[in-house]
């Protein structure tokens, strides 16, 4: 478990970002995978989420995710649902002691906030689609109907892809480019003509900065090169890691946070 240095400075907050190991599950989703939309054995995921929880916060009562599918919708968390009853959604906000959120990844950035002083967390799953359509936005709107200030949020980056491993064809800076000329600087050439890599933790780092957040720090981890640490979806395609169907399939790597009283 990984953690950064001015979260962990936050009274009464608990964060962690899990690496790929530690846990029971076997073949590609080796080890620590915590995602039940991986085609892993369900019951290992479980346990598998149970460790990190009581890695994370040993009296935390539940690890809670969402069914994330890139979209810039946050959720306020009152009461925990069970993983078949997970709302759709890309982020999530609570005020509630001993209940972590949980957000899954594979290459996509996970983004963690904390309000110590109001009592209030965020946690949220910024893939290239969400990041520009506004997920971390969302969430601190949301923190903010809990009653935190922007002033006082503290955030975190997590594992995610780096820019050297991020490539990307010529239709896709158009979208980010449309929407602020200045984000060409998250672009830079390929060997292979008219491809580009994408930095999008700057991106990310950006978008927060916008939304007049000052205290953002973020882990130097690469998901795509790192193998033995963390899990990717771009490196199983790229490596054609299959399931026992044939269909390629990954882990997912788990980034939570929770108030702890």
């Amino acid at each position: 478990m990984l953690t950064i240095g001015s979260l962990n400075e936050q009274p009464g907050i608990r964060h962690g970002f899990f690496t790929r190991n530690g846990g029971s599950s076997q073949g590609i989703y080796a080890s620590l995978n915590c995602g039940f939309g991986a085609d892993d054995d369900a019951d290992k995921v479980a346990s598998n989420r149970q460790s990190a929880l009581t890695m994370l916060n040993p009296n935390a009562s539940h690890l809670l995710s969402v069914y994330q599918y890139h979209s810039a919708e946050a959720v306020v968390v009152d009461t925990p649902w069970s993983p078949e009853n997970a709302p759709r959604a890309d982020a999530m906000v609570t005020n509630k002691p001993n209940l972590a959120l949980g957000i899954l990844t594979a290459d996509c950035v996970p983004v963690l906030f904390a309000d110590a002083e109001g009592g209030v967390i965020g946690a949220a799953h910024a893939g290239w689609r969400g990041a520009l359509t506004g997920v971390l936005d969302a969430t601190v709107e949301a923190m903010e109907k809990l009653e935190a200030q922007r002033g006082r949020i503290t955030v975190g980056i997590g594992p995610a892809i780096e820019q050297r491993s991020y490539e990307v064809g010529p239709e896709f800076p158009g979208a980010f480019l449309e929407k602020d000329k200045e984000n060409e600087a998250f672009f830079c050439p390929a060997q292979r003509e008219g491809h580009f890599f994408f930095d999008i933790k700057g991106y990310v780092a950006r978008r927060l900065a916008q939304l007049g957040l000052r205290d953002v720090h973020a882990l130097p981890c690469d998901t795509y090169a790192e193998e033995e640490r963390f899990f990717s979806y771009r490196r199983a395609c790229h490596k054609n890691e299959t399931d026992g169907s044939g269909k390629i399939d990954y882990g997912r790597g788990l980034s939570a946070i929770c108030l702890a009283p």
